[in-house]
């Protein structure tokens, strides 16, 4: 890959994020007005409302410096916690742990609808786990990243899939799995089968708490893509505009912001979570899985700080599987995903040649 299509690569990243990045924070929020119906029997109207004033309010508490978001993250985070410790809990000591959790038919594993149901419950899996690099989006305000980031990573999906597969069991330990996946509320239901009513609700304020607290980190990372591309001279130069007092990047969020709040009042959710994964698998997943195997190629691997165990076997399963899930996707969001690159392309070539701004300002 030469210097001219390593620009247009690097352009295409950013491009689609400008697009899937407010996918992700509208479809958090159209699922945080979907669970507030446990609450209140909110109309479709109604819920659009509400998906479209948690992104409003995102914007308002990340319209601030860094160093105050940092205190709302921990504050977010402490809740998460809680929120998934006390499911755990709650499963533990139920005593109504069964093998219920576990399907009695095996007739069907293999099976002719076997791949088509895998490849769907792909798209969703591969959706919870997404916010597992959102720290590489902050690499310019953390200390020491080349050794914290790669630890936040590891520490994320390790620590995310073991909390993931303690609480799935504690809830079809609880509600056996043929109620469970039909379930709209699943946790609100699960403390309220064990705990009551009145638990319920306190589970569904934290619920509401975690998923704002997804997407408040969400938003903090992607607005910080454009910003730096735009430093670098590699995206349109008004994202690199800072806030003149608090030092943030506030054109690239109120951007996003934007696009967010329209996303949540247009869309349902189970269409924007197939858009997102079909906007970004081409670029993002095969495209930088493709440039590995380029830059090492081009440059060798003496310089490289870390090793790939089995090169390049682990690079070409990881294709295949993003192929897989690109398609499963369905063809309206691969042709969608498709629109969008060429798209980007046409705007990459009819633009002149962007320049890199004075890095006068950091964002800090």
């Amino acid at each position: 890959m030469g210097e001219k299509e390593g620009r247009c690569f690097r352009f295409l990243y950013v491009w689609q994020t400008l697009i899937q990045a407010p996918l992700v924070a509208a479809s958090g929020a159209i699922g945080f007005a979907q669970y507030c119906t446990y609450l209140y029997p909110f109309t479709p109207v109604q819920q659009k409302m509400v998906s479209g004033s948690i992104i409003i309010l995102l914007v308002f508490f990340l319209y601030r410096k860094i160093e105050t978001i940092g205190k709302i993250s921990v504050m977010l985070w402490v809740a998460v916690l809680v929120t998934i410790s006390w499911m755990i809990f709650g499963g533990i000591t139920s005593h109504t742990i069964s093998n219920n959790w576990i399907p009695d038919n095996h007739s069907d594993l293999f099976g002719s609808l076997f791949f088509f149901a895998l490849g769907q419950a792909s798209v969703k899996t591969i959706y919870s786990y997404l916010g597992y690099y959102n720290v590489c989006h902050l690499g310019g305000e953390i200390r020491n990243p080349g050794k914290n980031i790669p630890r936040s990573i590891f520490i994320s999906v390790f620590g995310i899939a073991f909390l993931y597969l303690a609480m799935n069991i504690s809830v079809v330990s609880v509600i056996p799995w043929q109620e469970a996946q039909n379930s709209t509320f699943i946790v609100s239901t699960f403390i309220e089968r064990i705990y009551g009513h009145q638990a319920a609700v306190i589970a569904t304020g934290l619920v509401l708490i975690v998923a704002f607290s997804s997407l408040f980190a969400v938003l903090l990372g992607y607005s910080r893509i454009p910003y730096a591309a735009a430093v670098d001279g590699q995206f349109f130069p008004a994202f690199a505009k800072l806030h003149p007092t608090k030092n943030f990047p506030h054109i690239s969020l109120l951007f996003l912001g934007g696009a967010a709040f329209i996303f949540s009042l247009l869309f349902k959710l189970s269409d924007v979570i197939s858009a997102i994964l079909a906007m970004r698998i081409l670029v993002q997943f095969i495209g930088q899985a493709i440039g590995v195997i380029l830059l090492r190629k081009r440059n060798g691997t003496a310089h490289l700080p870390y090793k790939m165990f089995l090169y390049p076997l682990p690079v070409i399963l990881a294709i295949l599987i993003w192929i897989f899930i690109f398609v499963s996707t369905g063809w309206k969001f691969v042709l969608s995903g498709l629109t969008v690159m060429s798209i980007g392309v046409i705007v990459y070539l009819l633009m002149p040649p962007f320049k890199p701004e004075s890095r006068a300002g950091e964002v800090r």
